[in-house]
């Protein structure tokens, strides 16, 4: 008996090897000198970006000030994660099933500091960062503190995918425009209020207009929940004196969800969020 479960032991441990081995991601390799020179070539993504350029907060409000504690708790659920407003054409079987959760939403996520989903974590009326580097984008975004990758050093999208926020993102230039493939979504992904199925592929294209405009064109393909590809489109504004502030979602939050999916904000309490009523 011992002998089989040592046996079994070790055949296990090298399935998990050989699965570890088959999840692996590219090796890092150590920049060159002719890696971060060819950087020079691409367009001046740098810096901090702000969609529409306008009506964001002022630099002054902290991300937990009382105004920034509203915005992280503001949403429609799981819809949070939508991209256009009625605009995306679903099958039949995803009508129903957005009408399911029309029926029956689900709790405010953002209330429980879940950050939104893609594309609405692309959307939000805070400002990002774009850190380029050789083989990867990074995204630092200032809402709910999230950072977002797009691999650059010709990796291949995965076969599966873990299902997440963002989904993995695989990216190369086309002359001055970045293309990101992504794939790999959890349930909070939604397609404008439409649930997605494993198929959804969300390919966003990133370019300039102007020196300090950038444009966002973002189409998501998937043939089990849409009749036909669906393209939104951003603008967003570069500001050269700006920096990413912290966000710390439970500082300050006035927002709360019960055990009963009560949803509420308690504005009395200016020193922080008390416990939720029961």
């Amino acid at each position: 008996m011992q002998h089989r479960m040592t046996a079994l032991l070790m055949g296990l441990g090298s399935a998990l090897v050989a699965t570890s081995a088959m999840t692996q991601w590219a090796v890092y390799e150590q920049p060159t000198a002719a890696d971060w020179a060819a950087l020079a070539e691409l367009p001046d993504f740098s810096g901090v970006w702000e969609r529409g350029g306008g009506g964001g907060r002022g630099r002054g409000a902290a991300a937990g000030a009382p105004g920034a504690g509203r915005a992280a708790g503001a949403g429609a659920g799981r819809a949070a994660g939508g991209g256009g407003r009625g605009g995306a054409s679903p099958t039949p079987e995803y009508a129903a099933l957005r009408d399911q959760l029309r029926a029956t939403p689900a709790p405010n996520q953002m209330a429980n500091c879940l950050p939104p989903a893609m594309p609405g974590i692309m959307s939000q009326p805070y400002p990002m960062e774009f850190l380029i580097t050789p083989g990867k984008v990074t995204i630092i975004l200032e809402a709910f503190t999230q950072v977002r990758h797009i691999f650059t050093d010709g990796r291949e999208l995965p076969e599966f995918p873990d299902p997440t926020f963002f989904g993995t993102s695989i990216g190369h230039w086309e002359g001055d425009t970045l293309v990101a493939e992504s794939v790999g979504f959890n349930e909070f992904v939604t397609i404008g209020g439409i649930p997605h199925s494993d198929e959804l592929r969300i390919i966003e294209r990133i370019s300039l207009l102007d020196p300090d405009t950038m444009v966002i064109e973002t189409t998501f393909t998937d043939p089990l929940a849409l009749t036909e590809p669906y393209t939104t489109s951003a603008t967003f504004a570069r500001h050269r004196d700006w920096t990413i502030a912290e966000y710390i979602c439970e500082e300050n939050n006035r927002n709360f969800v019960t055990s009963d999916g009560e949803e509420g904000i308690i504005l009395d309490n200016p020193g922080g969020q008390p416990p939720p009523p029961n």
